[in-house]
């Protein structure tokens, strides 16, 4: 069973776990009534008593009792219809992610309700600095931290997003019933909810029909950081920045972000056809597109707030410079007359967008609150014959900076004035009786002085030197964000676009410019209170998400690369590059990397297969390291693997270059050899001393790496390589072995683990996991994959988020400040050896060592979460069993197949992970 935020270590109170249970057990039994009817009711009952009578029976030692009662279960279960079964395997199936709501749920409660939680930043702070650590030390190591939370997509995922996101309103429902100050009426709309949920849990189906594709499970996780990362990261930089500056008087710098994400969900092309180079530059750009969305929605919020008008004067110098090339820009419009082409339309607006045209959502709710909706509003004018105009019918809105002149321009290429004028701004020859309504209905409005509705949304605009310094600045931000949001939408949609870099957001920097400009001028006028507040954390949300909100990593296994460069050898008759010995390609590619030519002809003519690896370096090319993170190259096994991408990677970043006349996109791709065998992991430390004796490759990451070396260690291929134990013990000396060789040559290394959500895939507590590496393999950097369902797990819900955050953060500077030390004595290492060789009796070992009759005795949490499950696991255990050996009488039964994925579904559920 897998901890979700690490405190499963740790010893809790259930009673109010055991109350959320039995509350929605209770609720899941009557709507059970209702569908299924009393007689499978009791057959449903009657297997959970016998289950949990035969465990209670084994845990009180009486075995042979247990052993009939089970014999007894298994054959009531043998002896059930299809469709009994199909019933069973589903309600054990909800029933056990009833508890996993609850158990969550608790949790959170948990860290609500501690003062001060072991593993928070208070805690491991004060701890450093009583062990010796100076404040300065603290302070600058933290600052430096560099963690990267890799998202990444599984085959095992179970639950439909769907279910995921009714879970998420139970979880709320649950925390909303906590409140003391609900009202007997309030409590049981709150119950009313509950059966609601739980209802639409039971109707609706568990499996997903169809292969969710690349771009679907991209999808998933850009609504993790929507739903949960986006609120959780400022709460999490709070947390760092007020224990720094209570225990060593200096807070986090406002750009200085501990830990960022990444993701390889649209990226990871690894055995996988489906994640092609057209699906990475889509998921890129859909990406950066939820970034602008976000980031607009944020603005429009701290445009409400920042209605001050005190202020720095090179804020106001701004202000008052966009106000004149508004006001510059509106004259040019109406000196060319009423007849303009349709790219007049794009002149911006922004005096218009000086002040916020409608309350933002969640306005009323203070900046630590959970963000807005997740739809962007559209604004609607209401009419007779009602007519809404969204976003993309609305083309702007402005006066003409007296406060006497209302432009209104809408996709028809109609304008209205306020002041009775009407300009067409329509193509000749187009016209349609709707439009001529809409234009009647607005120039009624603007004669008006429009409704009195519209007059309560949209204030009057003041004259110009009473208008927010502050709204005026970020009215500009919103205009270039919502351009940009347009180019990438017309880019996604494979449409043809202008494209003038001064109208667009191309970098976080060019958005923060603004922002901090802002923060500085509220410091210097007296309203720190306010900077520190929505403002700051909107800076901080720049700098931890970007434009791209996580970078994309692309992955390939290291034989593509060595086909590719087969077909380019081949065509230039220059041999077959996969049958040249080490010696030979390093000579071959470190030559080619010297060079300053591309390699591979533009007319070549390769198979698909090639095609697709040339396509995907090329795509690599044009979006840069802005939108992508590493290039992991999976089965590394040779200094040659790398630097094959490296050549690939250059080659394309060349040709690029020349088409667009000017250098690509930001810089070169990390390039990550990924050591996942145990004979790979054995051969790590080799790979790397030979790479870094290469000069040209040694340069390369002094001088694009910032002298940073990336390796990749697999835990879930080590592990049924070798099993568990030896895999562990390989993946130990294999990161000493890979850090001595970096040391040897002047090189930092960051340490990438490919961590999946069981024990058996690298799965288990964080902290603990982080605590147990090498010394010196921690040096304040770290990235580390989070698998499936550990994603939502562990940060579907904003608090949950907030905690393992923050044990990340306390984890890595605990192992960078104080690193466990090595294994001194030859015994020791030796004992490990014996021990990887004689699997069967580590338990003995451990019983022995640990002084404990049972595994797990000193863990009553992990055990009494694990025994309340038992009742539903064990029977799902036994149908799990009957349904394989239907199926195999009958293997085109649909039905039998649902049945045994719901039993998986189930028994995944109840242990909180997929293998």
């Amino acid at each position: 069973m897998t901890d979700t935020t690490d405190d499963i270590a740790e010893e809790i109170s259930f009673q109010s776990f055991e109350d959320d249970c039995k509350l929605l057990g209770s609720l899941f039994n009557d709507v059970l009534l209702r569908e299924v009817g009393s007689d499978f009711m009791e057959k449903i009952e009657r297997t959970r008593i016998l289950a949990q009578s035969a465990l209670n029976l084994r845990l009180a030692g009486i075995e042979d009792t247990a052993e009939l009662l089970e014999k007894q279960l298994t054959s009531e279960i043998s002896k059930m219809s299809l469709e009994e079964a199909l019933t069973l395997a589903r309600a054990f199936s909800h029933f056990l992610n009833l508890m996993g709501i609850a158990e969550t749920h608790h949790r959170v409660r948990k860290v609500c309700n501690v003062p001060q939680l072991s593993r928070s930043c208070n805690d491991v702070f004060s701890k450093l600095l009583q062990g010796g650590i100076s404040p300065d030390e603290l302070y600058d190591t933290v600052c430096k931290q560099g963690v990267e939370i890799v998202l990444t997509a599984h085959p095992t995922q179970i639950n439909r997003r769907t279910l995921q996101y009714k879970h998420i309103r139970m979880a709320h429902l649950l925390e909303y019933n906590d409140r003391p100050d609900l009202g007997l009426e309030d409590r049981e709309t709150v119950i009313e909810d509950l059966v609601r949920e739980v209802t639409s849990l039971w109707q609706t189906d568990e499996l997903r029909r169809q292969k969710p594709t690349p771009v679907d499970e991209a999808r998933a996780g850009l609504n993790i950081v929507e739903q949960s990362l986006w609120k959780a990261v400022p709460h999490y930089l709070r947390r760092v920045s007020s224990s720094l500056k209570k225990l060593t008087g200096k807070p986090l710098p406002l750009t200085c972000t501990p830990i960022k994400f990444g993701s390889w969900m649209g990226g990871d092309r690894d055995g996988n056809p489906n994640v092609t180079a057209k699906v990475t530059k889509e998921v890129s750009l859909m990406s950066r597109w939820m970034a602008i969305d976000l980031y607009i929605r944020e603005i429009d919020s701290l445009r409400f707030e920042l209605s001050m008008n005190r202020c720095s004067d090179r804020l106001s110098r701004l202000a008052d410079e966009i106000l004149e090339k508004e006001a510059s820009a509106q004259e040019h419009l109406e000196s060319r007359g009423p007849h303009v082409g349709r790219s007049q339309q794009k002149i911006p607006s922004q005096q218009g967008l000086s002040l916020p045209t409608q309350l933002p959502p969640r306005a009323d709710l203070p900046s630590c609150a959970e963000c807005g909706e997740s739809q962007y509003p559209k604004l609607e004018v209401p009419m007779t014959d009602y007519m809404p105009l969204n976003r993309q019918e609305v083309q702007g809105i402005s006066s003409n900076g007296s406060g006497q002149s209302l432009q209104i321009r809408i996709a028809n290429g109609t304008s209205v004035n306020s002041n009775g004028s009407q300009q067409s701004l329509t193509p000749r020859g187009s016209s349609s009786s709707s439009s001529q309504l809409l234009q009647k209905k607005l120039f009624a409005e603007s004669q008006n002085g429009r409704t009195s509705f519209q007059k309560l949304l949209e204030p009057t605009p003041p004259k110009r030197a009473g208008i927010a310094p502050y709204r005026i600045v970020l009215g500009e931000v919103k205009e270039k964000l919502l351009k940009t949001r347009r180019l990438l939408e017309l880019l996604l949609e494979g449409l043809p676009c202008e494209y003038d870099p001064w109208d667009y957001y191309e970098t976080s920097d060019q958005l923060l410019e603004p922002l901090l400009l802002c923060y500085e001028s509220l410091q210097s006028s007296d309203a720190g209170v306010l900077a520190d507040g929505r403002l700051s954390d909107l800076i901080r949300r720049v700098a931890t998400f970007g434009m791209v909100l996580m970078k994309l990593d692309l992955r390939q296994e290291a034989a593509r690369h060595s086909e590719a460069l087969d077909a380019i050898t081949t065509y230039l008759d220059m041999g077959t590059y996969s049958e040249w010995d080490e010696d030979k390609k390093l000579e071959f590619l470190t030559k080619e990397l010297k060079g300053k030519r591309p390699l591979v002809p533009p007319n070549i003519e390769v198979g698909p297969e090639v095609k697709e690896v040339l396509d995907t370096f090329r795509v690599a090319a044009e979006l840069g390291s802005e939108s992508l993170g590493a290039y992991v190259i999976s089965m590394a096994s040779n200094a040659s693997d790398v630097l094959a991408v490296e050549l690939l990677q250059k080659d394309a970043r060349l040709a690029v270059s020349g088409e667009l006349g000017r250098p690509c996109p930001a810089g070169t791709l990390r390039v990550v050899p990924l050591f996942e065998t145990v004979k790979d992991l054995r051969g790590a430390g080799s790979v790397i001393r030979k790479l870094l004796s290469i000069d040209w490759y040694r340069e390369h990451i002094q001088k694009n790496h910032t002298c940073h070396q990336e390796v990749m260690v697999g835990y879930s291929d080590s592990g049924k390589d070798a099993g568990r134990f030896t895999a562990a013990w390989e993946l130990y000396k294999a990161q000493e072995d890979v850090v001595a060789a970096c040391n040897e040559f002047g090189i930092k290394i960051t340490l990438f683990h490919g961590r999946g959500g069981s024990i058996g895939r690298g799965g288990g507590p964080t902290y603990l996991a982080i605590q147990s590496q090498p010394p010196g393999s921690v040096m304040g950097t770290l990235r580390s994959t989070e698998q499936g369902e550990m994603v939502q797990a562990k940060f579907g819900l904003p608090q949950t988020a907030v905690r393992q955050l923050e044990i990340y953060t306390t984890a890595v500077l605990l192992a960078t400040l104080q690193p466990p030390q090595p294994p001194r004595e030859e015994k020791w290492r030796s004992l490990m050896e014996d021990l990887r060789k004689e699997l069967l009796t580590t338990e003995k070992y451990v019983l022995v060592i640990s002084g404990h009759e049972k595994l797990s005795e000193n863990n009553r949490s992990l055990k009494k979460l694990i025994e309340s499950r038992l009742p539903y696991l064990n029977p799902m255990n036994m149908l799990q069993v009957e349904i394989l050996k239907r199926l195999r009488r009958d293997d085109d039964n649909n039905k039998l197949r649902d049945a045994l994925l719901i039993t998986i579904n189930g028994i995944a559920a109840g242990m909180r992970n997929t293998g």
